[in-house]
């Protein structure tokens, strides 16, 4: 765990998010944990960005369509938050987007609505990196410790 990304600021989200919930418990609307997740962060001193909307970008055209996420902390963690009985994949897929959207590598799904406790999961994203191909058609070299494409598959 020592490798944690961004480990003292997620632990810094973590405990306000479970004060929230220690303090409404499960069952209130969305908006109503919106709220208090605002107030607490405020008490602790994170810093945060409520509703924030984030622009898509295509090739060099930002489109008018755009992603609004419940906050983004420290300038580089994603929060999303929900209430409801469990969360979809979905509500993952969601956070996914808006990782990528936002060019963070640290997300955070949160479920209000699961009993006993309120559910956090963590999720990174890392830009997936261009294939041997493409490196190649770059480079016009062949990378270092690498196999020979496989006949039965020519791409």
């Amino acid at each position: 765990m020592e490798n944690l990304l961004y480990k003292n600021e997620s632990y810094a989200i973590r405990g306000a998010i479970y004060d929230v919930h220690n303090h409404l418990g499960h069952g209130f609307l969305e908006s109503v944990y919106q709220e208090a997740l605002e107030k607490e962060f405020t008490l602790r001193e994170i810093p945060f960005f409520p509703q924030l909307e984030l622009n898509i970008k295509y090739k060099d055209y930002t489109l008018d369509k755009y992603f609004r996420v419940d906050f983004l902390c420290y300038g580089k963690i994603v929060v999303e938050i929900k209430s409801q009985k469990r969360t979809t994949t979905a509500d993952q897929a969601q956070l996914l987007n808006y990782l990528k959207a936002s060019g963070c590598s640290l997300g955070f799904l949160v479920n209000f609505g699961t009993y006993p406790k309120a559910t956090i999961e963590r999720m990174v994203f890392t830009p997936q990196a261009p294939n041997i191909s493409e490196i190649r058609a770059i480079s016009g070299e062949t990378p270092q410790n690498t196999h020979p494409p496989n006949p039965r598959h020519p791409w």
